[in-house]
């Protein structure tokens, strides 16, 4: 098969991948993971439209101590390897437990302690990005 052919033929495969959004197994079970373990003042980022954005999606969280944090993100880990096969790209953050961030490429999690959340204010860094806030 001629290399113009391939090309072709990757283009064809790409457009039947379709995106993710919020109705998507991977950001319910997400959203679901958190809620089981009390995270607060839950809001989803949708950055689709961003053109300078590294994923599709953030959902970001805060817990009221380093013990609910780590819960929050082993819990997401957990969850999405059991409902979704997932394991998430990277993780950082679980040895100060003040900001997790659990990378899925797609969609990211970010917990955070309170008083992290309000110094690096990322809803504020991406202002344009439609919010939606989950109880």
């Amino acid at each position: 098969m001629s290399t113009i052919s391939l090309l072709g033929a990757s283009k064809k495969t790409s457009k039947a991948i379709s995106r993710i959004n919020r109705n998507s197994k991977l950001f319910k079970v997400i959203l679901q993971a958190v809620q089981e373990k009390k995270a607060e003042e839950i809001v989803s980022l949708d950055l689709r439209k961003i053109p300078e954005a590294v994923a599709d999606f953030f959902i970001i969280c805060q817990a009221s101590s380093t013990t609910q944090v780590r819960a929050i993100a082993d819990n997401v880990e957990h969850r999405v390897k059991e409902l979704c096969l997932e394991t998430p790209y990277r993780h950082e953050g679980m040895n100060a437990l003040q900001w997790v961030l659990v990378d899925y490429v797609n969609i990211v999690v970010h917990v955070f302690q309170p008083e992290t959340r309000k110094f690096y204010r990322l809803e504020e860094m991406w202002s344009d990005a439609e919010q939606q806030e989950h109880s």
